[in-house]
Protein backbone atom coordinates (compact mmCIF):
# COMPACT_ATOMS: atom_id res chain seq x y z
CA UNK A 1 0.00 0.00 0.00
CA UNK A 2 1.13 2.94 -0.74
CA UNK A 3 1.72 6.26 1.61
CA UNK A 4 -1.55 8.21 1.38
CA UNK A 5 -0.79 12.11 0.45
CA UNK A 6 -1.50 13.78 3.82
CA UNK A 7 -2.12 17.29 4.03
CA UNK A 8 -2.08 19.26 7.07
CA UNK A 9 -3.93 23.10 7.49
CA UNK A 10 -3.14 24.76 9.73
CA UNK A 11 -5.54 27.36 10.55
CA UNK A 12 -7.06 29.28 13.61
CA UNK A 13 -10.60 28.68 15.08
CA UNK A 14 -13.71 31.00 13.24
CA UNK A 15 -12.22 30.64 9.98
CA UNK A 16 -13.21 28.38 6.66
CA UNK A 17 -11.68 25.54 7.93
CA UNK A 18 -14.71 23.06 8.41
CA UNK A 19 -15.70 24.16 5.21
CA UNK A 20 -12.34 23.18 3.69
CA UNK A 21 -12.91 20.02 5.31
CA UNK A 22 -16.12 19.74 3.92
CA UNK A 23 -14.37 20.42 0.51
CA UNK A 24 -11.82 17.98 0.75
CA UNK A 25 -14.31 15.18 2.00
CA UNK A 26 -16.52 15.45 -0.92
CA UNK A 27 -14.12 14.55 -3.31
CA UNK A 28 -14.39 10.73 -2.59
CA UNK A 29 -10.70 9.82 -2.68
CA UNK A 30 -10.18 12.10 0.49
CA UNK A 31 -10.15 10.78 4.55
CA UNK A 32 -10.50 13.84 6.95
CA UNK A 33 -9.13 13.92 10.84
CA UNK A 34 -10.91 17.02 12.99
CA UNK A 35 -8.67 18.70 15.10
CA UNK A 36 -7.14 15.48 16.44
CA UNK A 37 -5.33 17.69 19.19
CA UNK A 38 -7.84 18.82 20.38
CA UNK A 39 -8.57 17.04 23.20
CA UNK A 40 -4.78 16.94 24.30
CA UNK A 41 -5.35 20.37 23.94
CA UNK A 42 -8.00 20.61 27.15
CA UNK A 43 -6.87 18.40 29.24
CA UNK A 44 -3.12 20.03 29.53
CA UNK A 45 -4.62 23.77 29.93
CA UNK A 46 -7.66 23.06 31.66
CA UNK A 47 -8.94 26.17 29.18
CA UNK A 48 -12.84 26.13 29.38
CA UNK A 49 -14.54 25.71 25.92
CA UNK A 50 -17.85 24.65 25.04
CA UNK A 51 -18.19 20.75 25.29
CA UNK A 52 -14.87 20.57 27.24
CA UNK A 53 -15.89 17.67 28.71
CA UNK A 54 -17.40 15.80 25.59
CA UNK A 55 -14.06 16.81 23.67
CA UNK A 56 -11.71 15.14 25.92
CA UNK A 57 -13.57 12.33 26.60
CA UNK A 58 -13.72 11.76 22.81
CA UNK A 59 -10.78 12.86 21.76
CA UNK A 60 -7.34 10.94 22.69
CA UNK A 61 -5.49 12.86 25.48
CA UNK A 62 -1.99 11.57 24.57
CA UNK A 63 -0.83 13.96 21.90
CA UNK A 64 2.52 11.04 21.39
CA UNK A 65 -0.33 8.20 20.56
CA UNK A 66 -2.23 11.00 17.88
CA UNK A 67 1.24 11.99 16.06
CA UNK A 68 1.84 8.18 15.59
CA UNK A 69 -2.10 7.91 14.25
CA UNK A 70 -1.64 10.84 12.21
CA UNK A 71 2.00 9.49 10.30
CA UNK A 72 0.48 6.23 10.23
CA UNK A 73 -2.45 4.83 7.32
CA UNK A 74 -5.26 6.70 6.32
CA UNK A 75 -8.36 6.25 7.50
CA UNK A 76 -10.00 3.44 5.01
CA UNK A 77 -7.05 3.37 3.56
CA UNK A 78 -7.56 6.49 1.44
CA UNK A 79 -5.10 7.50 -1.19
CA UNK A 80 -5.47 11.49 0.44
CA UNK A 81 -6.13 12.73 4.15
CA UNK A 82 -7.32 16.17 4.96
CA UNK A 83 -6.13 16.76 8.64
CA UNK A 84 -7.41 20.20 9.64
CA UNK A 85 -5.36 21.99 13.02
CA UNK A 86 -6.19 24.13 15.00
CA UNK A 87 -2.45 25.91 15.33
CA UNK A 88 -2.89 26.65 18.91
CA UNK A 89 -3.54 23.02 19.83
CA UNK A 90 -0.11 22.64 18.75
CA UNK A 91 1.55 23.48 22.19
CA UNK A 92 5.08 24.23 22.93
CA UNK A 93 5.60 20.80 24.38
CA UNK A 94 4.50 18.74 21.53
CA UNK A 95 7.33 17.48 19.23
CA UNK A 96 7.04 18.62 15.79
CA UNK A 97 9.55 16.42 14.11
CA UNK A 98 6.23 14.40 12.30
CA UNK A 99 4.95 17.94 11.08
CA UNK A 100 7.63 17.93 7.72
CA UNK A 101 6.25 14.56 6.85
CA UNK A 102 2.80 16.22 5.93
CA UNK A 103 1.85 18.84 3.16
CA UNK A 104 1.80 21.76 5.03
CA UNK A 105 -0.75 24.68 4.73
CA UNK A 106 -1.39 27.54 6.73
CA UNK A 107 -4.78 29.38 6.20
CA UNK A 108 -5.33 32.61 7.84
CA UNK A 109 -7.84 35.79 8.34
CA UNK A 110 -7.90 38.95 9.30
CA UNK A 111 -7.70 39.00 13.36
CA UNK A 112 -10.88 41.17 13.78
CA UNK A 113 -13.04 39.27 11.98
CA UNK A 114 -11.76 35.72 13.81
CA UNK A 115 -12.59 37.60 17.20
CA UNK A 116 -15.60 39.55 16.48
CA UNK A 117 -16.96 35.47 15.57
CA UNK A 118 -15.33 33.85 18.38
CA UNK A 119 -16.61 35.80 21.05
CA UNK A 120 -20.06 34.62 20.07
CA UNK A 121 -19.57 31.39 21.57
CA UNK A 122 -16.45 32.13 24.70
CA UNK A 123 -16.86 34.98 25.98
CA UNK A 124 -12.88 35.25 26.70
CA UNK A 125 -10.16 35.60 24.31
CA UNK A 126 -6.54 36.39 23.97
CA UNK A 127 -3.98 35.77 21.18
CA UNK A 128 -2.82 32.83 21.61
CA UNK A 129 -6.83 31.40 21.73
CA UNK A 130 -6.95 32.25 17.60
CA UNK A 131 -3.87 30.79 16.61
CA UNK A 132 -1.85 33.22 14.81
CA UNK A 133 0.97 33.67 16.96
CA UNK A 134 1.53 30.03 16.36
CA UNK A 135 1.03 30.13 12.76
CA UNK A 136 4.01 32.67 12.54
CA UNK A 137 6.04 30.19 14.58
CA UNK A 138 4.96 27.24 12.44
CA UNK A 139 5.57 29.55 9.27
CA UNK A 140 9.07 30.68 10.04
CA UNK A 141 10.11 26.83 11.34
CA UNK A 142 8.74 25.10 7.71
CA UNK A 143 10.76 27.88 5.93
CA UNK A 144 14.07 27.48 7.87
CA UNK A 145 13.45 23.78 6.99
CA UNK A 146 13.47 24.68 3.01
CA UNK A 147 9.81 23.89 3.34
CA UNK A 148 7.69 27.15 2.84
CA UNK A 149 4.21 26.33 2.90
CA UNK A 150 1.54 27.91 0.69
CA UNK A 151 -0.68 30.90 2.55
CA UNK A 152 -4.27 31.43 1.91
CA UNK A 153 -6.20 34.18 3.25
CA UNK A 154 -9.97 33.55 3.75
CA UNK A 155 -10.67 36.42 2.66
CA UNK A 156 -8.96 36.07 -0.97
CA UNK A 157 -10.21 32.26 -1.27
CA UNK A 158 -13.75 33.43 -0.94
CA UNK A 159 -13.54 35.54 -3.81
CA UNK A 160 -12.15 33.19 -5.99
CA UNK A 161 -12.73 29.29 -4.32
CA UNK A 162 -12.23 27.21 -7.46
CA UNK A 163 -9.04 29.41 -8.60
CA UNK A 164 -7.43 28.45 -5.26
CA UNK A 165 -8.61 24.89 -4.75
CA UNK A 166 -6.91 24.05 -8.34
CA UNK A 167 -3.99 26.17 -7.26
CA UNK A 168 -3.41 24.15 -4.42
CA UNK A 169 -4.39 20.80 -6.31
CA UNK A 170 -1.50 21.60 -8.01
CA UNK A 171 0.85 22.54 -5.91
CA UNK A 172 -0.34 18.96 -4.03
CA UNK A 173 0.25 16.97 -7.66
CA UNK A 174 -2.84 16.03 -7.99
CA UNK A 175 -6.19 16.45 -9.94
CA UNK A 176 -8.61 19.34 -8.67
CA UNK A 177 -12.08 17.68 -8.88
CA UNK A 178 -15.88 19.94 -8.90
CA UNK A 179 -16.82 17.98 -6.06
CA UNK A 180 -14.87 20.44 -4.08
CA UNK A 181 -17.12 22.75 -4.83
CA UNK A 182 -20.49 21.92 -3.42
CA UNK A 183 -21.25 19.25 -0.53
CA UNK A 184 -24.39 17.88 1.15
CA UNK A 185 -25.44 20.45 3.94
CA UNK A 186 -26.14 18.84 7.94
CA UNK A 187 -24.09 17.09 10.16
CA UNK A 188 -21.15 14.57 9.14
CA UNK A 189 -19.90 11.47 11.05
CA UNK A 190 -16.71 12.76 10.73
CA UNK A 191 -17.35 16.20 12.45
CA UNK A 192 -15.90 16.56 15.88
CA UNK A 193 -17.62 16.19 19.11
CA UNK A 194 -17.46 20.23 19.46
CA UNK A 195 -19.54 20.62 16.20
CA UNK A 196 -22.76 21.64 17.62
CA UNK A 197 -21.19 24.45 19.36
CA UNK A 198 -19.22 26.03 16.42
CA UNK A 199 -20.53 24.26 13.01
CA UNK A 200 -24.27 25.74 12.43
CA UNK A 201 -23.08 27.56 9.58
CA UNK A 202 -21.08 24.86 7.81
CA UNK A 203 -24.07 22.31 8.95
CA UNK A 204 -26.41 25.11 6.97
CA UNK A 205 -24.14 25.21 3.84
CA UNK A 206 -23.98 23.47 0.72
CA UNK A 207 -20.69 25.38 -0.66
CA UNK A 208 -18.16 28.08 0.21
CA UNK A 209 -19.95 31.34 0.85
CA UNK A 210 -19.01 34.68 -1.09
CA UNK A 211 -17.05 36.85 1.14
CA UNK A 212 -19.40 39.47 3.10
CA UNK A 213 -19.07 42.75 2.22
CA UNK A 214 -16.45 45.08 3.81
CA UNK A 215 -17.77 46.15 6.98
CA UNK A 216 -16.07 48.07 10.37
CA UNK A 217 -15.93 45.55 12.77
CA UNK A 218 -16.43 46.89 16.59
CA UNK A 219 -14.66 45.51 19.10
CA UNK A 220 -13.84 46.38 22.76
CA UNK A 221 -12.21 45.93 25.89
CA UNK A 222 -9.99 42.08 25.32
CA UNK A 223 -11.62 41.34 22.02
CA UNK A 224 -10.30 44.60 20.71
CA UNK A 225 -6.79 44.16 22.09
CA UNK A 226 -6.37 40.48 21.33
CA UNK A 227 -6.98 41.84 16.99
CA UNK A 228 -4.65 44.92 18.01
CA UNK A 229 -1.67 42.64 19.23
CA UNK A 230 -2.39 40.19 16.46
CA UNK A 231 -3.07 42.51 13.71
CA UNK A 232 1.17 42.77 12.73
CA UNK A 233 1.01 38.83 12.52
CA UNK A 234 -1.36 38.39 10.16
CA UNK A 235 0.32 41.57 8.20
CA UNK A 236 3.67 39.71 8.18
CA UNK A 237 1.98 36.20 6.82
CA UNK A 238 -0.80 38.18 4.87
CA UNK A 239 2.19 39.58 2.79
CA UNK A 240 3.49 36.51 2.15
CA UNK A 241 0.22 34.51 0.83
CA UNK A 242 -0.40 32.76 -2.29
CA UNK A 243 -2.25 35.10 -4.86
CA UNK A 244 -3.98 33.61 -7.76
Amino acid sequence: MSEPLRIAMWSGPRNISTAMMRAWENRGDCAVSDEPLYAHYLAHTGLDHPGREDVIAAGDGDWRRVVAMLAGPAPGDAPVWYQKHMTHHLLPHIDRGWIGSLRNVLLIRDPREVVASYVKSRARVGPDDIGLPQQALLFDELCAAGTPPPVIDAGDFLRAPEAYLRALCEWLGIAFSERMLHWPKGPRASDGVWAPHWYARVWASTGFESPPPARQTRLEGEAAATAEACTPVYARLHARRLLV
